[in-house]
Order: structure tokens, then sequence, then C-alpha cells
């Protein structure tokens, strides 16, 4: 119980013990109309707009019946027809609060219908009370509706209000896991840059010892033979490694020239198509022909879409679509990755732009962070939607204007 229901239940006893009883359906239809006055709010149905237009219409009823079986004209309870004026000016605009109020107005009119004019006249005092109550119903409305309205404009500007808190506050959140990720990768970075350099001259040597002693072997010394392949073929691959960490850590020089977008991402799906043929999948091409070309490296995107579009292919099954959009969005141009893959656990998605973070056994975890490098380069951004079992969304944000 609200402390307003027991003032809605005191107010309707008040009315029920002081006016005198001139009907027997006088006291039920009280009862009636508190306990619709006190369950609407508590009632879900009441809360639609279907609900609503009920609520008023019984109170309406109520009200004509209760009048009607207390004097007609002459009842007291004529202000009461101000419950469903109220309610319809509170709950809804002007149109349905002038409607509401006619609708009273006439309902307390009609009573004239009931009156053997034969017998009964009135004077020009009692139709100036006439009108004079009739027209404090339609005030009434009126007021309620004016200050509802106010009300109702302010409650949308605290909401606009909210929801540009809410996306501001999403927005700092972004930004400090960006500000997280770039110290992570800066120092990182410089980690892998003195590591690499370290590595790559032994890495030579060893390299070039196998060769000599591959060279030097028999043919008949399988096993030595096998031995020195292998040196040769895990040197290579430690290389390449070292390679990566080495792109990853260097500042990248990027050649911006005047683009097309569409022409970028075709390069990057031909690429997969002719290195990734053990992928069964299909990619669908959703460009918009808002973007027109801009500044950008072409190459260095071409790899960052080559890259998502891998990623998107191994978490996809055989047979799947993976599909690249393209839109213009408030200056930026955005690229989404579509794929129907596994997904990604929510646990592990801040972590997977992280240098050396992955999930796939062979994996080195540099994929991403290089991608999201190259992204941040060109003055853009990364985001990830992703659900397990039902595939991710990787979204690409770069800026359409001239590079300075």
């Amino acid at each position: 119980m609200r402390p307003q229901d027991f003032v809605w239940l005191l107010l309707f006893s008040a009315m029920a013990a002081v006016h005198p009883q001139r009907h027997p359906a006088e006291i039920p239809l009280l009862i009636s109309l508190a306990l619709l006055q006190v369950l609407e709010p508590k009632i879900p149905f009441f809360e639609s707009t279907r609900g609503n237009v009920v609520s008023i219409l019984l109170k309406l009823l109520l009200g004509y019946l209760l009048i009607g079986f207390t004097g007609g004209l002459g009842s007291s309870y004529y202000l009461i027809l101000l419950l469903p004026v109220v309610s319809a000016a509170t709950s809804f605009g002007v149109v349905w609060s002038l409607l509401s109020t006619s609708a009273a107005c006439l309902t307390y009119a009609s009573f004239l219908m009931f009156i053997d004019w034969n017998r009964y006249w009135m004077d020009t005092d009692q139709k100036a009370e006439l009108i004079l109550r009739l027209t404090f119903l339609a005030v009434t409305g009126f007021l309620t509706n004016t200050l509802s309205e106010a009300n109702r404009e302010q409650s949308r500007k605290y909401r606009l209000v909210a929801e540009q808190l809410a996306a501001a506050n999403q927005s700092v959140r972004e930004a400090e896991a960006a500000m997280r990720r770039s110290e992570r990768l800066a120092a990182l970075g410089q980690l892998s840059a003195g590591l690499a350099h370290e590595l790559r001259n032994p890495l030579g040597t060893i390299r070039a010892s196998a060769e000599m002693l591959s060279g030097s072997l028999s043919s008949d010394n399988e096993v030595a033979r096998e031995v020195a392949g292998f040196v040769l073929s895990e040197a290579d691959r430690t290389n390449t490694l070292v390679s990566r960490f080495l792109d990853f850590a260097r500042p990248l020089q990027l050649r911006f020239s005047n683009t097309d977008l569409g022409e970028v991402i075709d390069l990057a799906i031909a690429h997969l198509e002719q290195n990734s043929p053990k992928y069964d999948v299909h990619v669908y091409r959703n460009y918009s022909p808002e973007i027109g070309p801009f500044q950008m490296d072409a190459d260095m995107l071409e790899r960052v879409f080559y890259n998502l579009l891998l990623n998107a292919a191994q978490a996809s099954p055989a047979g799947s679509v993976i599909t690249v959009k393209t839109r213009p969005v408030d200056g930026f141009a955005e690229i989404s990755v579509i794929d129907r893959g596994s997904g990604i656990d929510p646990k592990q998605i801040e972590n997977i732009f992280n240098p050396f973070f992955t999930t796939k056994p062979e994996g080195v975890g540099l994929g991403l962070a290089i991608v999201s490098k190259i992204v941040d380069e060109h003055g853009g951004r990364m985001s990830v939607e992703s659900e397990p079992g039902r595939g991710s969304t990787f979204h690409v944000h770069l800026p359409i204007r001239a590079k300075a």
C-alpha cells in the first residue's frame, strides 16, 4: 500500500459518511471508484494505452451512474467527473484530454434529457450555475494537461540527458580500455624489439651451420640429414616469428593515397581465396556506395582485412558465409566482418587485441595486435561483438578525411 492509497480510501470514506444516502447504489458505486483508483497502478494492464482508455471509460461510467442515482444535475457528486478528466490529462496529450473533457461535460449535460420540462424549468441563476460547472470541468482538464505536458517534456529531457551520459560513460570506458591496450602495446613492443634483435644473429648462425652440416653429410646418413632438415625448418620458423615481432615493435611508416575502400577489401578477399583454399567459406560483399575514395595506406589495410577474414574463416564451419559490410557513420567508414562461427568467450574479448594472447594451439597472438596498431595509426578504432556459439562481428572505423 502506498501513502496515496490511504488518502484515496480516506477521501471516498468521507464522501460515503458525510453525504446522505439517496440511493442504495450510492455506497457500492463509491466503493467501486475507490477500488479502481487504488488498484489501477498495481494492475499491469492499465499501464498500456488500451488499459488507460478502459480505466477512463470505467471512471466516466461509474461517475455517471453515481450522479444519476443521487439527483442528476443537482447531485453534489458532479465533481466526481474530474477523475476521468484528470486521468486523461495526465496520461495522454492534448487531443485525448479534450476528448475526455468533452465527454465529461456531455455526460453531465445529458441529465437535462431526464427533466420533465412540463413541470420544471431553469431560471437564469440555475443556467449560470450549470455553465459554471461545465466550465470548471474544462478548465481543470486544460490546466492538468498543461502541467502534465510540461512534466512529460521535462522527463524527456532528463531521459535524453541520461542516454547521453550513458553513451559518454561507454565512450570513456572504451577510451580507458584503448589506453590500457596502448600502454601494454608500447611496453611489449620495446621488449619484443630488443628480444628479436638479440635473436637474429644466433638464428643466422644456427641456420648457416645447419646448411653446412647438411651439405657435408653423405647421402647414406639419413638420420643426420633429417635432423639437419629439422634444424633448418625450425630456424626458418623462428626467424619468421622474430620478423613478426619486429613488425609489431617497429613504428609504422604509412604511405597515404586516395584509394577506394572496396578495392582494398576485394584484394584481401582474393588473397584469402588464393592462399587459404582449405577454408570452405563464401564471402558475401555488402559495400555502401556512399563511401568514396579517401586517404589510406592500401597495403596496410589489406593486411588488416585479410587478417580479420582469415580469423573469421578459421572460426567458421565449412560451407558457412562470411559477410563484409561497409557503411558511413559520423564521418567514419565502418567496415564489419561478420562470421557465424564459434564466437568468443565474453571474458576474453578485452584481451584479444593484446599481443601474445591467443586461443589457437599454433597461434602466436600477434595478428590482432598488429591489426589494431595499423587501425590506430590511421586514426581509427576497432571494436568487437560476439556471442559464443553464434559468431562474431569485428568493426573497423576509419576516418573519411584527408590526411594532414
